[in-house]
């Protein structure tokens, strides 16, 4: 596990660009303003925001398809790992397009100001719906963080994810217990990635799948 303290420690790990890190560092300080106001994100986890949040969310565009042309990020509540990407995405895969799904109306007035101040609208929508009524994406990646078990992520990502897309879904501890919970009604390719955050977690590299 990786101690992401700091801008220092997440540029000594993902070697981004300074444009990058003053967005993810405005990121940053937009959360923790907007946090007084509306529940984005624990407030016993302020302090370790770059780590548990920003950090956690990067490590996901390392796993990004070759030509990713678009991502859809389901749950996206304060943009993890949506807005990271989108900002990861400016300097990687210009003209990339992020979908930012969130069905809390607060938090998608946030996302949408986020893109703005940070200089991302042009590449990031927001779509203040629930992820199972939106039309398809096609997205070439689904993420989703913290938004439902696996078997239900498997639901939403066969929806809006394109043929040959994929899954990127962060699980804590309990990760193999969800694939085994979702190996019940589907058949689906994964590999695990371990978690440079947390020794405990890993992220859920969803390839084919198919209800059983």
């Amino acid at each position: 596990m990786r101690r992401f303290a700091g801008p220092e420690d997440f540029v000594a790990a993902f070697d981004v660009s300074r444009e990058t890190l003053d967005r993810l560092t405005l990121l940053h300080d937009l959360v923790l303003r907007w946090n007084r106001r509306i529940n984005l994100v624990a407030r016993g986890g302020e302090a370790d925001l770059w780590s548990r949040h920003l950090a956690d969310s990067a490590q996901l565009w390392r796993l990004r398809p070759p030509a990713v042309r678009r991502w859809a990020d389901l749950g996206a509540g304060a943009g993890f790992p949506g807005l990271v990407v989108a900002a990861l995405a400016a300097a990687d895969a210009p003209g990339a397009q992020i979908d930012l799904v969130e069905s809390d109306a607060r938090k998608a007035v946030f996302l949408s100001e986020a893109a703005r101040i940070l200089e991302l609208a042009a590449t990031v929508t927001v779509h203040a719906a629930r992820a199972e009524a939106l039309a398809p994406l096609g997205a070439d990646v689904v993420s989703a963080r913290a938004l439902a078990p696996l078997e239900r992520l498997l639901d939403l990502a066969l929806r809006h994810r394109a043929p040959d897309g994929v899954g990127l879904f962060p699980k804590g501890a309990s990760v193999h217990k969800e694939i085994e919970a979702a190996a019940v009604r589907w058949r689906f390719e994964h590999e695990l990635h371990r978690s440079v955050t947390d020794p405990d977690a890993a992220i859920v590299e969803v390839g084919a799948a198919s209800r059983a």
